[in-house]
């Protein structure tokens, strides 16, 4: 069983940046994380994906603005979000499964173990 407890979130003006933390308690052997957001009446969408291997994979709307990264000693995940934009706005969640991904990093449905999510405000 994995448990991911996320936090950092708040609320910033547009071409802020924000900083996200995942603590996760995890298995031994091969996981892949993610991390994924969902505005009010919009499908939930995956934002950046890392493997256990450390390679990253990014959603092209936050290409160049975010970056995913973990500490394995220290067990965490991150997000670092630059230049934000309100479009931006969205509760965002850190996820995991075993392996990779069946569907696909940015396949939510292929994620078993998911945090309980940190709310993030972009002003205009």
């Amino acid at each position: 069983q994995v448990q991911l407890v996320e936090s950092g979130g708040g609320s910033v003006q547009a071409g802020g940046s924000l900083r996200l933390s995942c603590a996760v308690s995890r298995p031994s052997g091969n996981i892949c994380m993610g991390w994924f957001r969902q505005a009010p009446g919009i499908e939930r969408e995956g934002v950046a994906s890392i493997a256990g291997y450390g390679i990253a994979t990014y959603a092209d709307s936050v290409k160049g603005r975010f970056t995913i990264s973990q500490n394995n000693g220290e067990n965490t995940l991150s997000l670092q979000m630059n230049s934000l934009k309100p479009e931006d706005t969205a509760m965002y969640y850190c996820a995991a499964t075993a392996g990779w991904p069946a569907g696909g990093p940015f396949d939510g449905t292929s994620y078993p173990y998911w945090g309980q999510g940190t709310q993030v405000t972009v002003s205009s």
